[in-house]
């Protein structure tokens, strides 16, 4: 049994905040999640960063119709990765918005999918197709942590570092360059 709780333990996020969406507001759950020194560190190590300053999420958890949630919001965070030309720190800033959709897995939709001839309609700029989830509670810290992670750049390059090699000499163009830019009509 202690194994599966440390096993529970490494997966969970660093930012972790599980919100029981049983008997959510009217108005909606207010989540702020804002990272100690711990949770930063733990941060830096998950995504290779050299440190994170700073990491807040305000997010609302509010009812999506009748049986789903949608989890709305903002993660913002202070960071500094290296460059991945000369190494040096560079400092960046993330602002990034949070949304998502929950559908219970005992909901129809959720149960059967798209294609199980379960239907709804998304807006291309909205959310993505809602994830399903089991229980009273949703691990709120852990998706914005996904929406952090994807936020952040990888390849942080310092302004004016080049990856080129030195010189100028351009590799000789083979015969199927030369022919597949004669194809394509550019010289």
């Amino acid at each position: 049994m202690k194994e599966a709780v440390m096993k529970d333990a490494e997966l969970r996020s660093p930012v972790s905040f599980v919100a029981n969406v049983a008997r959510l507001p009217q108005k909606g759950l207010p989540v702020v999640i804002e990272a100690d020194e711990r949770q930063r560190e733990a941060l830096a190590a998950e995504y290779d960063l050299l440190s994170v300053e700073s990491y807040r999420a305000e997010l609302l958890v509010a009812s999506w119709k009748r049986n789903g949630v949608k989890v709305t919001g903002r993660v913002e965070a202070d960071i500094t990765q290296a460059c991945i030309v000369t190494l040096d720190p560079i400092a960046a800033h993330i602002d990034e918005s949070v949304e998502a959709l929950f559908l219970p897995e005992q909901s129809k939709l959720g149960r059967e999918g798209f294609e199980g001839g379960g239907e709804i309609i998304l807006d291309a700029d909205g959310p993505d197709s809602p994830e399903t989830f089991s229980g009273d509670t949703i691990d709120v810290g852990a998706l914005a942590e996904q929406f952090f992670g994807l936020a952040i750049d990888p390849y942080p390059r310092k302004p004016g570092a080049s990856l080129d090699v030195a010189g100028d000499d351009q590799p000789e163009e083979s015969e199927f360059q030369k022919k597949l830019r004669s194809l394509l009509g550019k010289s």
